[in-house]
């Protein structure tokens, strides 16, 4: 009875998911190596239709004849007639792995990954996390750091720049302080990076989905460069339109049955 209900429920649940998603993607769009995220939606399993029927055979010949498909007297019988799937539900969101524009800053701390990856960060409790955001400075410590506070890891550990005051990124990742090769940037890369859980602004973590961390042997490093968010604000536009008319023909419709509804129990309750 009140399938059309629940129906219209679940769309202006998944349209609410999804502006949540599109709102967040926006938040973010002048976030260094921000990675959008899409929204996923998944359908209930689909359920089997039939209709049932009354059948009035009453000769054993004619049931054999039907083969598997024997009814006695006066039992229902049920014909299949199609499925239908029951309502919609916001599964998950997926992360774009889009390349976001180039912007040269020409600051000797600052780095962009030229293809595939993600840096290796560490926060001051030692939980490792991964991020396209580049825009790194020198911390109080003299450690090399983003500018959300978490250490820049290397292949030996956090990146000591110690108190030298001329830096070079160069291609392969090495870092250099006043001439002095003191790191090389760990650039790690995963089999499905799509399934990585945001966890910052910038930040991910790895999920089972994501697959473990791989090192990039051989990474491709623009030093002076950061990468912006790969968020494109027109598409993202489209898609909030979108999601608000999805929303109000969902709620119009939970209105009508609503009001249907109502009309039953009405007519249904009043005495002849």
């Amino acid at each position: 009875m009140f399938r059309g209900i629940y129906t219209g429920m679940s769309a202006m649940l998944v349209q609410e998911r999804m502006l949540d998603v599109v709102g967040n993607n926006l938040a973010n769009v002048d976030t260094a190596g921000f990675r959008g995220r899409v929204a996923v939606n998944k359908s209930f399993p689909e359920v089997l239709m039939d209709r049932v029927e009354r059948y009035t055979i009453v000769d054993e010949a004619v049931n054999e004849e039907l083969g598997d498909r024997k009814f006695f007297p006066y039992v229902r019988g049920r014909t299949t007639i199609g499925s239908m799937a029951l309502a919609n539900v916001l599964n998950e969101t997926a992360m774009s792995t889009g390349p976001g524009n180039v912007q040269i800053t020409e600051n000797p701390l600052d780095a962009m990954i030229n293809g595939e990856g993600f840096f290796v960060v560490e926060d001051g409790s030692g939980n490792t996390f991964y991020t396209r955001a580049g825009n790194f400075q020198k911390g109080p410590g003299g450690e090399l750091m983003t500018h959300e506070g978490e250490f820049v890891m290397g292949d030996g550990g956090r990146v000591e720049l110690g108190e030298a005051t001329r830096f070079f990124i160069s291609g392969n990742g090495q870092i250099f302080a006043d001439n002095a090769l003191v790191g090389q940037l760990q650039v790690a890369v995963f089999e499905n990076p799509t399934y990585l859980r945001q966890t910052g602004k910038s930040l991910l973590s790895e999920t089972p989905e994501s697959g473990t961390p791989q090192p990039e042997e051989a990474p491709s490093i623009v030093g002076g460069a950061i990468e912006r968010s790969n968020v494109q604000v027109v598409l993202e536009m489209v898609r909030m339109i979108e999601a608000n008319r999805a929303y109000e023909a969902a709620g119009r419709a939970v209105t009508i049955q609503d009001e249907l509804s109502g009309r039953l129990y009405t007519s249904v309750a009043r005495p002849a």
